[in-house]
């Protein structure tokens, strides 16, 4: 009788373990099933990120009173002259003065979403003219305003037939402060397009005249993709007196030439945490230092965007904060990660993107780097040193690239 029941004693428990064993299979493979449905999910999503165009909206300009936040009570802002009737023209509208002052409002220290590779022309600058701008500044003492008529533009380069032809439009601002903003409406397939527009920028102070610069920029409009930039022209009021007459200027536009090739991209420097238990990446962008001046005031305002790479193929996205005025920034913020599971880290990367905001063009690249196990150099041994010391945050410097 005692072996029997010892006999069965062992049974039960052999078919309890019995049972655990399968049921832990079965919990660990219906895990990586759902770790593998995500991953899945997340690249076909990266995927799909990657291969939509996204459409840039219609470019309708936003009527407004004033590209100033002082303004004379009493009188209709946006007008050149009290006769001149207030009425809307629209994109196709004749070279007539207009009434309106277009400005772009956008709140300060976004960033929106922007292509990241400015579609500039490859112009060679010896071989061909971009144009000429004609314009006028004159000075109301009374009203404390700053006049600025956009004429016209003659000689355009001829573009690509196959892109539609010249769209051409001008965003003016004004530097160093850059509150004063506004742009022409656009004219359609022209080289030599007629503005004859006036923009009227209130609560400049006389005395101010001589450190303001005006920065024209000239695009060829696209409604299904980026706005090309064409060129530009800095005019600085230093040594020039609008007060007594209205002074007529014709400039040469020149390509975009913000982006010092000859100086280094500056330094990056992160902070990498592996934890492989939550299969999860903790990245860190602490600062940069001795980025390049890709602004006319000397400086930049930089952001950095951070991407995460499954087999070369972004799956995830982060960016940091706007930093203004600054060559060297601090950032100081921290993103998480998720890797996908029983991957590790051997087919995962990171790429940072460093740029310059731009409220009136696009946001220009300032510097690339990746770090990753495709990598060489600083980049791999930083990787390497984060994959063999896991749950360890280890920071180093980074060169930037093209």
């Amino acid at each position: 009788g005692g072996w029997a029941i010892a006999g069965i004693v062992v049974g039960t428990i052999g078919f309890l373990v019995a049972v655990a064993v399968v049921g832990y299979k079965l919990y660990q493979r219906r895990r990586a099933r759902n770790a593998q449905n995500r991953l899945s999910s997340a690249i076909k999503k990266g995927l799909k990120e990657s291969s939509v165009k996204k459409s840039v909206p219609t470019r309708t300009p936003m009527k407004h009173k004033a590209t100033s936040p002082i303004a004379p009570l009493g009188r209709d802002i946006g007008s050149s002259s009290p006769s001149t009737p207030q009425h809307q023209h629209p994109e196709l509208d004749s070279g007539r003065r207009k009434s309106e002052v277009y400005v772009e409002i956008e709140k300060d220290g976004q960033t929106p979403e922007k292509d990241e590779s400015m579609r500039e022309r490859h112009i060679d600058e010896k071989e061909q003219k971009l144009g000429n701008l004609y314009f006028s500044v004159e000075y109301d003492t009374l009203k404390t305003a700053l006049l600025v008529t956009i004429l016209r533009i003659s000689d355009l380069p001829q573009r690509d037939p196959s892109l539609g032809g010249c769209d051409p439009y001008i965003k003016l601002q004004l530097l160093p402060d850059k509150k004063h903003k506004c742009k022409t409406r656009v004219l359609r397939k022209t080289q030599s397009p007629i503005y004859d527009e006036t923009f009227t920028f209130y609560g400049i102070l006389q005395e101010q005249l001589q450190g303001i610069t005006l920065h024209f920029v000239v695009l060829s409009f696209d409604r299904f993709s980026r706005d090309e930039i064409i060129g530009e022209v800095i005019y600085p009021l230093q040594g020039v007196d609008p007060t007594e007459k209205e002074i007529s200027i014709c400039k040469e536009i020149n390509p975009r030439h913000l982006k010092l090739r000859t100086q280094g991209r500056g330094e990056l420097l992160v902070s990498l945490c592996y934890q492989p238990a939550a299969n999860r990446l903790t990245v860190v962008v602490l600062k940069a230092r001795n980025l390049p001046k890709m602004d006319i005031t000397g400086l930049s305002d930089p952001y950095v965007k951070i991407y995460l790479l499954y087999n070369g193929q972004r799956i995830a996205k982060k960016k940091t904060h706007v930093k203004k005025r600054t060559l060297n920034p601090v950032f100081n913020e921290s993103f998480l990660f998720d890797v996908p599971y029983n991957e590790g880290l051997q087919n995962i990367s990171l790429e940072f993107l460093v740029l310059d905001w731009d409220r009136m063009t696009k946001n220009e690249v300032i510097g690339r780097l990746e770090i990753g196990s495709r990598t060489t150099s600083q980049q791999l041994h930083h990787w390497n040193e984060v994959m063999n010391c896991p749950r360890k945050q280890i920071a180093e410097w980074h060169k930037l690239r093209d």
